[in-house]
């Protein structure tokens, strides 16, 4: 499917926050399962030493084989990385923590910046048909999430609503445009979208009016709500709209990956 991108040329989008526990990952997925249900083919990239992004799709570390950490250290070609998951349209490249290494390794790689971009601009990629490539950042603006970086064409931003949230945006703004100025010229803010959402609570409202006073339409209109179903899904290897479709935070992913198409020109507003 044509993606507004090139032919065959997937969007590759970056979620990236510095800041753990903002369901940075559990978006990852959620979004990758939304889009795969829209019929879109879409590889999620499981860029983070915890691998908690392999782990929610159903690989436990054993059954990895090779990795992004060969993927970008040892040059492995992209379809011994590329797994099939059991969602249909949903792909994996898993990570183990020997990507915690990776730092390291890449500071005397003279490439060391744009190695995730060129093996994920190899040929082979074309014969995957991939219409979106997700990658989930280590919750850190190390040299993984710089690659992811370089090798994007727009990062995503969950922002948890909490004090606080938006003061960690400065920082990552601030290393986006150094992206853009050294490497990526082209890298755009895909949006922000806020998690674990409780309408019920005044300082999530006080949190989202800010975040839109600030942010304006770079602010994704679906919320996504804090919801027992999405903690549940991850321990259960299975993306919450295959848990349990009609939940709460299943109908909100799926808004939001319909939102991510509408943006990108793959599908009409309704």
């Amino acid at each position: 499917m044509s993606n507004g991108i090139g032919l065959h040329e997937p969007k590759i989008i970056s979620v990236v926050n510095q800041k753990g526990g903002v369901g940075k990952t559990t978006t990852t997925i959620n979004i990758g399962a939304a889009l795969a249900a829209q019929g879109m083919n879409v590889l999620l990239v499981d860029l983070d030493p915890q691998g908690n992004a392999s782990t929610g799709l159903g690989f436990p570390a054993s059954v990895r084989g090779k990795t992004t950490y060969d993927l970008l250290l040892d040059e492995a070609p992209i379809e011994e990385v590329v797994h099939d998951t059991e969602f249909e349209g949903l792909f994996l490249a898993p990570a183990t923590t020997d990507l915690s290494s990776a730092d390291m390794e890449l500071v005397s790689n003279e490439k060391r910046t744009f190695l995730l971009r060129d093996s994920l601009r190899q040929p082979a990629m074309e014969k995957f048909e991939f219409d979106f490539v997700l990658i989930d950042c280590p919750p850190s603006l190390n040299m993984l999430t710089i690659n992811a970086m370089v090798a994007s064409h727009s990062i995503l931003v969950p922002l948890q609503t909490e004090f606080y949230a938006l003061e960690g945006l400065s920082q990552l703004m601030l290393t986006v445009r150094e992206v853009r100025e050294a490497a990526n010229r082209d890298l755009r803010f895909e949006g922000v979208v806020l998690t674990m959402y409780d309408g019920r609570n005044n300082l999530a409202r006080q949190v989202e009016a800010d975040a839109r006073d600030n942010l304006g339409d770079m602010v994704f209109e679906t919320r996504i709500p804090r919801n027992v179903r999405i903690s549940e899904a991850p321990s259960f290897a299975m993306p919450v709209l295959s848990y349990d479709p009609s939940s709460t935070g299943a109908v909100a992913y799926s808004a939001l990956a319909k939102e991510i198409l509408i943006k990108n020109n793959i599908m009409a507003e309704a």
